[in-house]
């Protein structure tokens, strides 16, 4: 029996002239996605895109499970192919192809879908003839119209018919490239690539930036940076990260500037060089993890002066989200128990006993440019390391 994968497009339905650029990219998103899993025959057609496997030894379970992590997707169904498009195919598929759902089910109920007209028979028939087919074939079933076990669905398309049970639930979003290109500002810790995934739904192509302080910061804290991206890249795609050597920088933070003002400055010197590398990167905003509140560094005139650093669009996703929510999405992307590796980053290294939590931007500029830091960020610059994601 052949199995294939369809897909319903999400939001991008309503992108009105544009529709068909939105799909392109969905498309060669998904060919990304299933790369290396053997050979697939891809196309769309009315809202639905199709994925035919072109030999038997594909590995179904595979696809299925990289396409829920496809942004764009609102659903998808992994669905038996019948082998006409008659009614008696469809009769004698359905009991076959759904045994194990509808054995271990009580009720259930059959809808039809017929988008190709010209077929003999109208949706209620559909139904009327394939619920009487599964109740001879499983007499212990009981129709449910309202609140079945299983959903028997019947699709009559324009390439074929086709038998699936209920569809899974796609990861929504829109395509990744069709939102711009934006830098992400990555740490080790739980929220940065929290964010990155929820600005990657929105079709944001990814940057990453981390800024390390060795010998402050070890290697195994870049690894596990590295680590959190892979993460991320299954449902972002790849990326480049750009690692910072940022170890001079908060020596001279330390010797030169007040100590209470040590987050700010250095957070704003993490703004000016993310610009400039996004700007190399042909990108169009900066993206950060921060949360309104959950640290000193991130009240409302911390951030205020934070961003006055830099001319960008500076999104934060996880503004208004509590702890806790954050960390049921990184549980839900698989980088928690990452996150939590007790590996420090440089956020961590020579922190004030006591930050301002309302900052005044004259003094945190004027302490910023007495210290001079242009020469360190030039030489930073020159100093980048490049990681390759996928």
């Amino acid at each position: 029996m052949k199995e294939i994968l369809l897909l319903k497009d999400g939001e991008i339905v309503l992108k009105g002239l544009n529709r068909r650029q939105f799909e392109d990219v969905l498309i060669r998103n998904i060919k990304y996605a299933l790369k290396g899993l053997g050979g697939f025959q891809i196309k769309s057609a009315q809202s639905t895109i199709y994925i035919v496997p072109q030999s038997e030894d594909v590995d179904l379970d595979e696809a299925v499970d990289r396409i829920s992590r496809v942004f764009g997707l609102v659903s998808f169904s992994r669905a038996a192919m019948c082998p006409e498009k008659t009614l008696d195919s469809v009769l004698a598929t359905a009991p076959v192809y759904l045994e194990k759902m509808l054995c271990a089910a009580k009720t259930f109920k059959v809808e039809a879908k017929r988008s190709d007209k010209q077929f003999p028979y109208k949706s209620p028939e559909i139904c009327r003839e394939a619920g009487g087919a599964l109740l001879a074939k499983y007499p212990h079933l009981k129709v449910d119209v309202h609140h079945p076990d299983v959903t028997v669905y019947v699709e009559i398309r324009d390439f074929g018919a086709y038998v699936h049970a209920d569809p899974i639930r796609g990861a929504g979003g829109i395509p990744v490239g069709t939102g711009g290109r934006a830098v992400i500002l990555i740490s080790g810790g739980i929220d940065s690539p929290v964010a990155a995934y929820m600005m990657a739904k929105r079709g944001v192509k990814l940057t990453a930036v981390h800024f390390a302080s060795p010998p402050y910061t070890s290697q195994r804290a870049e690894e596990k940076v590295v680590r959190l991206l892979q993460k991320v890249s299954r449902y972002a795609g790849p990326m480049r990260l750009y690692t910072v050597p940022f170890t001079k920088m908060q020596e001279k933070l330390r010797d030169d500037c007040p100590e209470e003002l040590f987050t700010i400055i250095m957070r704003r010197l993490m703004m000016q060089i993310s610009e400039k590398i996004a700007k190399q990167r042909e990108c169009g905003a900066l993206i950060t993890g921060e949360s309104l509140g959950q640290v000193a560094s991130q009240t409302i005139g911390a951030l205020g002066c934070t961003d006055e650093a830099t001319d960008m669009v500076v999104f934060r996703p996880l503004i208004g989200m509590d702890k806790q929510e954050i960390i049921n999405l990184a549980y839900k992307i698989d980088t928690y128990d990452i996150s939590i590796e007790p590996y420090e980053d440089c956020c961590t290294v020579f922190t004030p006993r006591h930050p301002h939590t309302k900052p005044i931007l004259k003094f945190v500029k004027s302490a910023q440019e007495q210290a001079d830091f242009e020469p360190l960020i030039e030489e930073a610059m020159e100093h980048l390391k490049i990681t390759y994601i996928e």
